[in-house]
């Protein structure tokens, strides 16, 4: 009976073992594992180096269970969303923001998300599964293939900031990062990827404890425990004290960039009174960053964008206090691809 195992489970030795116990040469192997990770291929039809004896009998003995692209949108801001569904035909998103410094991928860790965060287009679709770290590599691929032909260079940067909560799908999110910055693989830094979470203390401690190389932002969003419960249910198990304590350890651990990640909701935590409460927060947290995000409207969603009067205020009260703070402008919204909006539309 044929073994339908996931070739990319596979690692080289494996790979070697395999082709020796079939009576091939060991070499195959590696031409086998430079088309699986650094030319990138999504099928083993493309495997041009290998007979077409070769190729028949790995689609025998393994699945290749590639993602596609469904569909793609560009902004007219330039930025590109594409709507990717996988081997067992299920969407999600993916998103190219070029900026004249730099590109960036924002990539997906689930399908839907479990966490239902209340000003989110994600968080009010279910979660059907998590996405396995192949098919996370194969979203950077195919947007490092799209920010190339579209705008001449290839991503300097990933977030995972896309649909889902990463450290709730912890395992395929480090696996993918290590192939994604594997030599014998896409090779990118770890310092130019930055996995965001809603918070999920006991995981922020488990990526210290494992000394991971990659930046963490946490989407905080409220400074306070009564407001940050009524828009994130999450915080009710992952209070702000448990935050700042496992980001303490994280950094402790790693040294690494936090950022934390602030989304500007009208009437509901813009207030000057906000900003002093987020202050207190940022002088616990070696945090580099403040992200003022501003809102993206999402339908059948109450919450409204802070006015610009407001944000300047509120950014305008951080800087006085000496935090460093950014305003993140909306990039894709008139495609659905801003940050809150991604919803497989």
């Amino acid at each position: 009976m044929a073994d339908h195992r996931n070739i990319r489970e596979l690692d080289l030795t494996e790979l070697k073992a395999y082709f020796e116990a079939i009576g091939d040469k060991k070499f195959r192997a590696m031409q086998a594992y430079e088309w699986l990770w650094k030319k990138n291929a999504r099928s083993f039809d493309e495997m041009s180096n290998l007979s077409l004896d070769l190729r028949k009998r790995l689609a025998e003995d393994f699945s290749f269970n590639s993602i596609k692209v469904d569909i793609t949108q560009q902004s007219a801001d330039g930025t590109l969303k594409s709507r990717f569904i996988t081997h067992d035909g299920h969407l999600m998103e993916g998103v190219v923001i070029p900026t004249e410094k730099r590109n960036t991928a924002c990539v997906s860790s689930q399908i839907g998300c479990s966490l239902s965060c209340k000003f989110c287009a994600t968080g009010q679709m279910d979660r059907k599964r998590n996405l396995h770290f192949d098919e996370i590599y194969d979203q950077v691929a195919i947007l490092n293939e799209q920010s190339l032909a579209h705008y001449g260079t290839p991503l300097s940067n990933i977030v995972f900031m896309g649909m889902g909560e990463p450290l709730l799908n912890y395992k395929n999110v480090n696996r993918a990062i290590e192939r994604i910055t594997s030599p014998d693989a896409m090779g990118m830094s770890p310092k130019r990827i930055t996995v965001s979470t809603a918070g999920v203390a006991k995981m922020i401690r488990q990526l210290g404890d494992d000394e991971v190389r990659f930046n963490l932002a946490l989407s905080l969003h409220a400074a306070t425990d009564e407001k940050r419960n009524r828009i994130m249910g999450i915080n009710e198990t992952n209070n702000i004290d448990a935050l700042v304590d496992a980001l303490n350890h994280f950094y402790q651990k790693t040294k690494n960039d936090i950022t934390l990640e602030y989304v500007l909701l009208r009437g509901e935590n813009d207030s000057l009174e906000d900003a002093e409460e987020l202050v207190k927060v940022y002088r616990k947290i070696p945090t580099h960053l403040v992200n003022v995000i501003e809102y993206n409207q999402v339908e059948g969603i109450h919450f409204t964008k802070s006015d610009e009067d407001s944000t300047q205020a509120f950014t305008d009260y951080l800087a006085g206090k000496r935090v460093n703070v950014r305003v993140r402008r909306s990039r894709g919204k008139d495609i659905d691809a801003a940050c809150g909006q991604l919803a497989n539309k």
